[in-house]
């Protein structure tokens, strides 16, 4: 079972990219590991931010196949501590299907998005800029890594 993160827009930013890439070294130990950057849509001024979804939206799905488990990372999902966060992505990845976690755009997600989805994750209450949303994430799925193999890194 492969792991994906799909993110739409680079990541800007040199100390971001330098975690992002660490994090997604040390995911690629534990499991088969791809960070996927779509690009960013060009002349958005001309745009509303329910077109700037939809054209998110048709790249994104694009990028995500039938059998993919789609997960969002959105304000509105579940909210889960390391230890329970790990106990789900263990269940996700028995099931066989990939796990593809897809963190969107500065406006969300198009309904078509939110219709495909498997699931609805939130990191935190507080709002994060994408950017630090990125580095968290994946930091959060290295946590569960170690957390599934009985590892130290996390304590409680």
């Amino acid at each position: 079972m492969k792991t994906t993160l799909i993110l739409v827009g680079k990541t800007n930013g040199k100390l971001f990219n330098e975690g992002i890439d660490d994090y997604a070294k040390r995911i690629g130990h534990y499991t088969p590991f791809a960070v996927k950057v779509l690009p960013e849509l060009k002349s958005t001024k001309s745009l509303s931010e329910s077109q700037q979804k939809d054209k998110e939206g048709k790249m994104i799905l694009k990028t995500i196949s039938p059998s993919d488990f789609v997960v969002l990372l959105d304000e509105h999902g579940t909210e889960y501590r390391s230890m329970e966060f790990a106990k789900w992505v263990e269940k996700r990845r028995n099931s066989g299907r990939d796990l593809v976690f897809v963190i969107g755009g500065p406006y969300g997600f198009s309904p078509d998005v939110y219709n495909r989805a498997d699931a609805l994750i939130s990191l935190s209450r507080m709002t994060f800029s994408h950017q630090m949303v990125r580095l968290i994430f994946v930091e959060q799925l290295y946590r569960a890594c170690t957390i599934i193999k009985g590892e130290p890194y996390h304590h409680e």
